[in-house]
């Protein structure tokens, strides 16, 4: 099994913390690097300083609702990085607005995922992104 680098593009601490423990159980996380909103995300993708010597993630996950800039605005810039957007993004938020799913696949979200409410559903997701996007896909390399 390869493991990946994933960038958790989150304002929450609290869901941070939980996401990270989730994927941190499991055996298939190299990396998982944490930024507070869509404009660090944006920064640390471009390999701005101080994330100069950063690797770009093998997947990012992306919440919508973030102060400075939301997932919508930092997706479509994403998108239009040479260098990174080839990386899937998976938008992962509270959100289940129907104008939410569809502007996040408007906007070439590789997945929509509304957070589970608790932590063993969270842990069930983190293995569904395990399965799913190390198992069954294949990832671009660059």
């Amino acid at each position: 099994m390869r493991k990946l680098n994933i960038l958790l593009v989150e304002d929450s601490k609290e869901d941070a913390f939980l996401i990270r423990e989730a994927l941190e159980g499991l055996t298939f996380l190299d990396k998982l690097y944490h930024v507070e909103n869509g404009a660090i995300a944006i920064n640390f993708l471009k390999k701005e300083e101080p994330y100069s010597e950063a690797e770009t993630p093998d997947l990012i996950l992306m919440d919508i609702n973030m102060p400075v800039m939301d997932g919508h605005e930092a997706l479509k810039i994403i998108k239009s990085i040479e260098e990174v957007k080839h990386v899937p993004v998976l938008m992962l938020t509270t959100s289940s607005r129907k104008e939410d799913i569809l502007r996040a696949y408007q906007e070439q979200s590789s997945s929509y995922i509304v957070k589970p409410d608790d932590i063993y559903e969270l842990d069930n997701l983190a293995e569904a992104i395990r399965d799913y996007w190390n198992n069954t896909v294949r990832l671009p390399r660059k």
